[in-house]
């Protein structure tokens, strides 16, 4: 074998068309994919990351938010407003204040596992 070539691919192309089958039949529909892999690009941000995490251990509002990351409440708002969008977190209003949580447990577990990934 030449020593330029990659040891990380195949040496003989076979398929296991069992294997492949079964993969294809279990496969999300495009639109599916598509929403996940946009949920994974706004997580991509490491501020919209950070407030998923203080979202993850309390409802807060935005002035909270912004002190706990050191930004502008106006720099969190656009965040917010983008992980909104996402359905990845949620509001209510009280009074005067707005308190932000995650949307529901699913994003808490994505997060948590994500966590425990990088730290492995």
């Amino acid at each position: 074998m030449p020593k330029n070539r990659e040891q990380d691919v195949c040496e003989v192309k076979s398929v296991d068309k069992a294997k492949v089958m079964a993969v294809k039949k279990s496969m999300p529909s495009d639109r599916d994919m598509h929403n996940l892999s946009e949920i994974f690009s706004v997580l991509a941000d490491p501020a919209r990351t950070k407030i998923i995490y203080a979202l993850s251990k309390e409802e807060l509002c935005v002035c909270d938010i912004a002190n706990i990351l050191g930004n502008s409440i106006s720099a969190v708002s656009h965040q917010l407003r983008i992980l909104r969008n996402m359905r990845l977190v949620k509001f209510r209003k009280e009074a005067k204040r707005v308190y932000y949580s995650l949307d529901d447990r699913h994003i808490n577990r994505l997060f948590n596992e994500g966590l425990k990934h990088v730290r492995e």
